[in-house]
């Protein structure tokens, strides 16, 4: 025969609540450690044009959650260090026109590429495409004022190339590493 333990509310030495139940299985972590907070996710709301074959910070004008209040000015700055598990997809063409030889991405920590193996890139050598899209994920450690930018580079054959509606940008904090 077992035992049933009910609680409601979980509380450290210092009676800090650590977790609360409400009631109905529902189980909310309230200490800072065990959440995967800061995290955010920002998205285009409509197309962004860049200049050809030029490496171009990308604008993400909405945001579809800031935890903590760390996306701004279209950068991520956590202010709490540690490891976060960052990601963008950036959806690029020209307007739908078989145009498009290379669309890449890149994330910049602090104003500079990030890594030189980081990049991902869709090259359509000698039959270009309409549109594509590239999706990069990275692990990256950071301290209380680094910042993480997304960068697309996009070369057509004619005309001005577009960062697509609904790309987006996020990261959160990995818990644990």
């Amino acid at each position: 025969m077992g035992s049933i333990i009910k609680v409601n509310e979980y509380k450290d030495f210092g009676n800090n609540a650590i977790m609360t139940s409400d009631g109905a299985g529902v189980i909310t972590p309230n200490a800072t450690g065990i959440k995967n907070v800061p995290a955010f996710e920002a998205y285009r709301s409509d197309n962004q044009a860049i200049s050809d074959n030029t490496a171009t910070k990308v604008e993400f004008d909405t945001e579809a959650f800031d935890s903590d209040g760390t996306y701004a000015s279209n950068k991520f700055t956590p202010g709490v260090a540690g490891k976060y598990f960052c990601y963008s997809t950036i959806r690029g063409g020209n307007d739908g026109s078989s145009t498009l030889n290379l669309l890449a991405i890149k994330f910049y920590k602090n104003g500079s590429a990030y890594q030189t193996g980081t990049t991902q890139l869709i090259h359509f050598v000698s039959n270009p495409g309409a549109n594509a899209s590239v999706t990069i994920t990275q692990t990256i450690e950071f301290n209380t004022t680094d910042y993480l930018e997304v960068f697309a580079t996009i070369d057509t054959t004619t005309g001005s190339p577009d960062v697509g509606q609904n790309s987006v940008f996020g990261a959160y904090k990995l818990v644990g590493a």
